[in-house]
């Protein structure tokens, strides 16, 4: 038989002669009565699941207590007196820190499904999982079918070498779009310039794309080399081109017909070997029809276009962006935080992210190192949760569950014998889970 390793403290022994009393198969408790002893245990080998004895409120040192929970990558399970079970000053402790709690005496078939449960959680989030950046292509993470759809058009543009307008939202991605355009294309190996073309003063933008030479104007002590030089052999990113001043949209539009520039105050003119990539939040059609964008630059510029969808648009990626964020930013997630609560990927989802992409960066940067909570909740994201989800503790524990025993099935190909077995609990418990949370084979 399969026998587990646990680490129970416990400083009364009350729970150890309960636990001995009970005689949990297939289960090895290492018995400590401190937290130095506690510490000094897990360090050499931290155990996928712990427990930890309340006989009173102030059992082990709040601070301390939390300190070492924090620390280890371990589910961690309470059993309280009963005395205990509805104590204000552990409810914020056990919320933040703890899987599941039982109160004495212990009920050992539920103490036997809970530690299963544990286990199986335990075991399953120390396997190797892909990173979620894995699910997507070209540097870009989605599996959503509008971006399934923009790998296929980024797949047939990095071939040619004809101009792209991105199009899309605010926050949506369209710097990441040029970026890999430019990474898989023949041009890889030249520069990438980016230029906002909003974010330079209109009377700067002419000498920061075509340069200028010395003593072209006031300040001009020395040649300067624009964006549009630095770009040769290589990408020039025009990012909110529909902020480009009218005379400058004459002058890129002369660039792109004739692959020339004139430096300010020069008088050679030089060729260019330069692909540009423009993007723009705005409809250019409808800033054409009132005249605040050239037609002609318009058809120049659009030879190719790829419109990258809003976070909206793509909610299957939602939850796994979520996800990416968190794994790119673990170092600054708070101790205690282990991941998103099931409460939290559901108010996701149904959250429209007028701020696409940058919001949710935002939203789940903020909540990874504010969160007082062991798993991040929908008001840690400042989401409202979704009616009618996680009101009770049963109704969490069914989600919790749910999601776990279809995480393992689809690892484990719907085979319910490797299942029941990763989440260590019988066929037949499995089985009857199942069918209480209606679960679809």
């Amino acid at each position: 038989m399969l026998v587990r390793k646990g680490l129970l403290l416990d400083c009364s022994g009350a729970v150890c002669d309960a636990l001995e009393h009970l005689q949990l198969a297939g289960w090895d408790f290492q018995v400590v009565a401190t937290l130095e002893a506690a510490r000094k245990a897990l360090t050499l080998a931290a155990p996928p699941v712990g427990l930890v004895a309340f006989d009173h409120e102030t059992s082990w040192p709040g601070r301390e207590i939390e300190t070492l929970l924090a620390r280890f990558d371990v589910e961690w399970i309470a059993i309280l007196q009963r005395g205990l079970f509805d104590s204000a000053g552990l409810a914020p402790l056990l919320r933040r820190n703890f899987y599941d709690f039982h109160s004495l005496p212990l009920d050992r078939e539920r103490l036997l499904v809970t530690l299963g449960h544990a286990y199986g959680k335990a075991t399953l989030g120390a396997r190797t999982e892909p990173h979620p950046a894995a699910e997507g292509r070209f540097g870009m993470t989605g599996r959503s079918a509008r971006m399934q759809q923009l790998f296929r058009q980024i797949e047939k543009v990095i071939t040619v070498d004809a101009p792209v307008l991105i199009g899309g939202e605010s926050g949506t991605g369209k710097e990441l779009v040029a970026h890999a355009i430019h990474q898989h294309s023949a041009r890889a190996k030249g520069p990438f310039i980016a230029m906002n073309c909003g974010a330079i003063p209109a009377n700067l933008i002419h000498s920061e794309l075509f340069g200028y030479e010395r003593g072209a104007f006031t300040g001009a002590h020395q040649r300067k080399i624009g964006n549009i030089e630095a770009a040769n052999n290589g990408v020039l990113f025009l990012d909110e081109i529909g902020d480009l001043p009218l005379d400058l949209q004459a002058s890129m539009l002369r660039f792109l017909q004739e692959k020339t520039i004139v430096r300010v105050g020069g008088t050679e003119r030089l060729r260019m070997n330069v692909r540009v990539i423009a993007a723009t939040h705005v409809d250019l059609k409808r800033a054409v029809a009132e005249g605040r964008f050239r037609e002609d630059l318009y058809y120049r510029l659009n030879v190719l276009h790829l419109p990258v969808p809003a976070l909206r648009d793509r909610r299957d990626d939602i939850v796994l962006l979520a996800q990416l964020v968190y794994a790119n930013n673990e170092e600054q997630r708070s101790p205690q935080v282990r991941g998103f609560s099931a409460e939290a990927s559901l108010a996701m989802e149904a959250h429209d992210w007028p701020g696409n992409v940058r919001e949710l960066i935002n939203r789940v940067q903020q909540a990874m190192i504010m969160s007082e909570n062991r798993f991040i909740s929908a008001a840690d994201l400042g989401l409202a949760a979704v009616e009618g989800n996680g009101a009770t503790l049963d109704e969490a524990r069914a989600l919790v569950e749910r999601e776990m025993i279809e995480s393992s099935l689809k690892k484990c190909q719907n085979n319910v014998s490797e299942t029941a077995r990763q989440l260590g609990i019988s066929r037949v418990t499995l089985y009857r889970m199942i069918d209480r949370l209606k679960i679809v084979l």
